[in-house]
């Protein structure tokens, strides 16, 4: 199969994105022009040219975007890996509703490409358990998300 590339999300990538999941993205680092690529999970999509994710307002990942915009969101999801690229802007400083100071970044999508190696497929997305107070993680990526969707 030849690697598929689009301007936007498929609808498919549009609603495996409106639910917390592991998915990684790639910065700029703003001290060493290097690659910088982190886990997150508090991730949205808008609409399917638009992403939101949240982090620590304190994060690397922020000070990396308002040096440099360019970004790489990594999914595995519809059997397979996406490459996302896009220009990421701080939404807002502080996600409102949420006890967290945690940043809203957008991420204006400019091309989806489905990354894959050939003759193959992914059999088992990954998954994460949170290892703290189960009661208290669900409360938390509730507010997070609703915050997000409100956005």
């Amino acid at each position: 199969m030849v690697n598929q590339v689009e301007p936007k999300l498929t609808s498919v990538l549009f609603e495996d994105l409106q639910n917390e999941r592991f998915v990684t993205i790639a910065t700029v680092d703003h001290e060493t022009g290097g690659p910088n690529v982190s886990a997150i999970s508090w991730v949205l999509a808008k609409d399917d040219q638009t992403i939101f994710f949240a982090v620590d307002n304190r994060s690397r990942i922020v000070q990396n975007i308002n040096s440099n915009n360019k970004v790489v969101l990594n999914l595995i999801a519809n059997e397979s890996t996406y490459s996302i690229q896009g220009q990421a802007s701080v939404k807002a400083e502080r996600l409102e509703e949420v006890p967290l100071k945690l940043a809203l970044i957008e991420i204006q999508i400019s091309e989806v490409r489905d990354v894959m190696f050939y003759g193959s497929k992914i059999v088992t997305e990954p998954k994460y358990d949170k290892t703290y107070d189960k009661n208290a993680a669900a409360r938390l990526d509730k507010q997070v998300m609703d915050a997000m969707r409100k956005a």
